[in-house]
């Protein structure tokens, strides 16, 4: 598809995007940021939605037109690319939007791996840094370092989980055991998946010419007690990105690296908007809108070496015939 027609479809598309859904007869509804879950705990499955609902700074600022397509089924790519090292929730995926996946207890807290000093969050590792801290989720790092620099070593900095709304906070791993949020034995299994999924991530990022700076995991709890993979994993939505390519360089000349990810649209309420997560939400412009949606579908063909097709059909009357379809099988 030329770039022209493709630009056509991007923009008719803002005005269809997947805000919001109501599919109350599948089972109780939770509403996070971006995916609207339905639990049917009697089959003892979720029916996740991944709307096109763009979160930052613990706040739902926008909708990217095709943005619930491409990281559902770049959820669906990782979790089968690393089922071999842990396990994860996924069970089906009827309808470019929508995964069916196991029904679990969530842990009460996210698992951050980091392995570049960056980040322009408030709650982010290089503001933290450039403040004077030293001590970052209980790893200590060392002077001198500058923006977007890689640490000596990748590091965890988990989080609680907040809930709709609210805002998350940093926290070491003793701490959330300590405040009672996750167990001794859950932290150690959660932790050790997300040593071995950044690392495998981060080698098949480089294949790609990419860099997987830093990205965020959830886990949950099976009624047999194992510790899986949930939500999603390596999306831009969870993950920053970087192009490897000019990546010294430009850290030489104190620019930001090239991204592939949703900090494009954090820095444009920043540095344009000068909005943090505080107050009324700007309006994000069209184009911003635009060049966002490309970015996110850029980012799932280079990293599975696919090309993107988009479904265009109006989303809300497609998934529930898709879901209704299914139940009635």
């Amino acid at each position: 598809m030329d770039d022209r027609r493709f630009d056509e479809i991007l923009r008719a598309q803002l005005q269809r995007t997947l805000d919001r859904t109501d599919l109350g007869w599948l089972g109780e509804k939770y509403e996070g940021k971006v995916r609207d879950n339905y639990s049917d705990r009697a089959r003892g499955e979720r029916v996740i939605v991944v709307t096109d609902r763009l979160s930052a700074f613990d706040r739902v600022l926008t909708s990217i037109p095709f943005k619930g397509q491409v990281l559902n089924q770049l959820a669906q790519y990782w979790f089968e690319e690393t089922k071999h090292l842990a396990p994860n929730h996924m069970l089906a995926v009827p309808d470019p939007n929508v995964m069916i996946v196991r029904e679990c207890v969530p842990l009460r807290g996210e698992f951050i791996m980091r392995a570049y000093l960056t980040g322009v969050t408030d709650t982010s590792i290089w503001r933290a840094y450039s403040r004077g801290d030293r001590l970052y989720c209980g790893h200590k790092l060392p002077d001198g370092m500058k923006k977007n620099e890689r640490l000596p070593d990748p590091i965890l900095t988990p989080t609680t989980k907040a809930e709709h709304g609210a805002h998350d906070e940093v926290a070491s791993a003793d701490e959330l055991v300590a405040r009672g949020l996750v167990s001794a034995e859950h932290m150690k299994r959660a932790a050790a998946i997300a040593a071995t999924l950044f690392d495998f991530g981060q080698r098949r990022a480089a294949e790609r010419g990419l860099i997987l700076v830093d990205t965020k995991y959830e886990m949950g709890v099976t009624p047999d007690g194992e510790v899986i993979v949930i939500d999603e994993i390596h999306t831009p939505d969870s993950s920053r990105y970087w192009y490897a390519d000019d990546y010294h360089e430009r850290l030489a000349r104190g620019e930001e690296p090239r991204s592939l990810d949703k900090e494009f649209v954090r820095r444009w309420y920043v540095e344009t908007a000068g909005y943090r997560g505080e107050g009324e939400i700007p309006a994000l412009p069209d184009d911003v809108r635009v060049e966002a949606a490309k970015r996110y579908i850029r980012s799932y063909e280079i990293v599975t070496g696919r090309p993107f097709v988009p479904d265009t059909a109006e989303p809300q009357a497609r998934i529930s015939a898709t879901l209704h379809g299914r139940r009635k099988a």
